[in-house]
């Protein structure tokens, strides 16, 4: 920043280092990354393009949840080995594919509705996890059997080919499927996930900068000014999260994606067709964090 005098790029972007604050200590402290911050704020709240927003969301948390994971290891946290790599496949094969073929056909209005609707879904999801749900919670997965890999990897890729569109998504598909699923503990599932996002991030990131060549130079520049912060705000909020119980994170989390929807119906003023694709995203999310999961009954209403 010496070197090339850009200081002053905290004059005019100072809104974003504000916005981080927040985005890196949620990223550290739970099964959503940075970008679930960034981007409906980038795009509902500050007007700008869901490209921009998505490519920033790799960029920081490329940076952020990677200081994360580097302290979760140093700290020799639990992580569930298994549930990252598998997922990571996944993840690896849906950004890939989904950059190539979803994100060119995906408008900007329709891609924060998508951003919305798919969060509900999880937000749903959460609130059942840690509210409603009576289940015998494991520190690790079973022995999982080739079909169970298998579509393991097929959520890693429906998550992945969501993060191609938003910046991120992998994490909240992969954390609520092995928690309804297979009862996996919020504290294992939660470092995990914030690892397997970290190296969704990474891919995300290399891919616009230097295969696609789309990063554009304001999401560069927001990224500038946000380093500072998501360096220490991510590994800050993993820490916190050993500290704190997971229901309070949950219900503010759960209530900021609440915000978020209602935010997006009031800014964007969805006509039918796009409310139709948003019911769609939103069935979408429920089908792999219910449906899915339903199979081996580790969940139950109370």
């Amino acid at each position: 920043m010496a070197q090339t005098a850009s200081w002053g790029l905290f004059k005019d972007n100072w809104f974003m280092t504000l916005t981080m604050v927040l985005g890196s200590f949620i990223a550290g402290a739970s099964s959503e990354g940075g970008g679930a911050i960034a981007y409906p704020a980038m795009t509902l709240l500050f007007n700008i393009e869901p490209d921009v927003a998505r490519n920033f969301s790799f960029a920081i948390q490329s940076f952020g949840m990677t200081f994360a994971a580097i302290w979760i290891f140093l700290s020799k946290i639990e992580i569930e080995k298994n549930y990252l790599f598998l997922a990571g496949i996944g993840g690896f094969i849906g950004i890939i594919l989904g950059s190539y073929t979803i994100v060119p056909l995906i408008k900007p209005d329709y891609a924060k509705m998508m951003f919305v609707s798919f969060w509900l879904s999880f937000g749903i999801a959460l609130w059942v996890v840690n509210f409603i749900s009576k289940r015998k919670s494991v520190r690790k997965l079973p022995a999982l059997k080739r079909s169970q890999k298998i579509e393991l990897i097929a959520v890693g890729i429906i998550g992945g080919l969501f993060s191609s569109v938003l910046g991120n998504g992998i994490d909240i598909c992969t954390f609520s499927y092995v928690v309804l699923k297979y009862g996996l503990s919020e504290k294992v599932a939660t470092p995990t996930s914030v690892m397997l996002m970290a190296s969704n991030a990474i891919i995300g990131f290399i891919l616009h900068l230097f295969v696609l060549d789309t990063m554009q130079t304001e999401a560069i520049n927001y990224l500038l000014v946000c380093i500072p912060v998501v360096i220490f705000g991510a590994p800050l909020g993993a820490y916190i999260i050993t500290l704190i119980g997971r229901k309070t994170i949950s219900s503010i989390l759960i209530s900021i994606i609440f915000v978020q929807f209602v935010t997006a119906l009031f800014i964007i003023r969805p006509e039918s067709e796009l409310l139709l694709f948003s019911a769609i995203i939103f069935s979408v999310g429920l089908l792999i964090f219910f449906v899915l999961t339903k199979r081996n009954g580790t969940y139950q209403k109370l």
